[in-house]
Parts: structure tokens; C-alpha cells; sequence
């Protein structure tokens, strides 16, 4: 219903992006990639579980909205990080480098271009953050011991 209200509001379509993240031994991240819109009645937060598989109740896989960006066809996309990836023997893309696009000046906070890799980069910067700040977020990432090293500053530049 959020997903629709949001529409009818600023006439755009929303779409939920899922990025299902998992980190390799050496640290580096990888990540698959869901995109629709919610369906009639959907919730953003559903749709995310809807694409990546992932129950309401599962409490070892974090679903969280990361951010939002206007695209430039008028479509408003959120994004979710979804970790650990639910299905880690599906093919993924890995990203060598975790770059955040910026910005070029304060009062202009979106950058020209947004790259897959930037949204993914801000996604793990986010789950670096709520592993530090958020208690049930630290909790689910806990059980998943690989997930904490790849957060911390070495293992996810900013």
C-alpha cells in the first residue's frame, strides 16, 4: 500500500530493487539483483521478501531499505539490502572496489550518474552502519560470522 500511495502521490511508479548480498573469504562482496514493482496491496518491505525469497519470520537474513533514487524515466526505485544472500549458489556479480557516488556540492546531493556498483557500495556502507547502531540488525548478523569482518573499515571502504 506504501508502494501505491507513494505513487499516487508523485505520479511516478515505484520500484522495489533487492540486492542479495554475500561476502567471499577474502572479503570481497557480490551481490544478485531483483527488480519489480509491488504488487496491488504490497508493501515495499513484502515485495523485497517476495523477490528475494526471504520470510517475514526468518530471523537469520537481514531485509533492509537502504536508500531510494530517482531514475531518469520518472520511475522512484527503493532499494533493500537482503543479507546473507538467501540462494549463495545462484551466479553473482562481484564488485572489487565499494565506491559511493556522491554529490558535487552540499546542496546537490545526487550525482550525475549512479552506477549498480554505487548502490550496492552505499548498500554495504548502510549494513556496516545498523551493525554498529542497531541491536536486532547486529543480532541476525552475528549468526553469520564471515558478514562482520567484511563490514568493518578494511573490509568495506567507503
Amino acid at each position: 500500500m506504501i508502494g501505491s500511495k507513494l505513487s499516487a502521490m508523485t505520479g511516478h511508479v515505484v520500484s522495489v530493487e533487492t540486492l542479495m548480498l554475500r561476502v567471499s573469504t577474502d572479503n570481497r562482496w557480490s551481490y544478485r539483483r531483483a527488480i519489480a514493482q509491488p504488487v496491488r496491496g504490497e508493501s515495499p518491505d513484502a515485495a523485497a521478501r517476495r523477490l528475494s525469497g526471504v520470510t517475514a519470520a526468518d530471523p537469520h537474513t537481514l531485509v533492509h531499505s537502504t536508500s531510494w533514487r530517482y531514475e531518469r524515466d520518472g520511475r522512484i526505485v527503493l532499494t533493500y539490502a537482503v543479507c546473507p544472500d538467501p540462494s549463495p549458489w545462484l551466479p553473482a556479480i562481484e564488485v572489487p572496489v565499494l565506491e559511493i557516488a556522491r554529490g558535487e556540492a552540499p546542496a546537490t546531493p545526487s550525482p550525475d550518474r549512479v552506477a549498480l556498483a554505487n548502490v550496492v557500495a552505499h548498500a554495504v556502507r548502510h549494513l556496516a552502519f545498523l551493525l554498529a547502531e542497531d541491536p536486532v540488525v547486529a543480532r541476525a548478523l552475528s549468526r553469520h560470522p564471515e558478514i562482520g569482518p567484511a563490514l568493518e573499515p578494511a573490509g568495506a571502504p567507503a
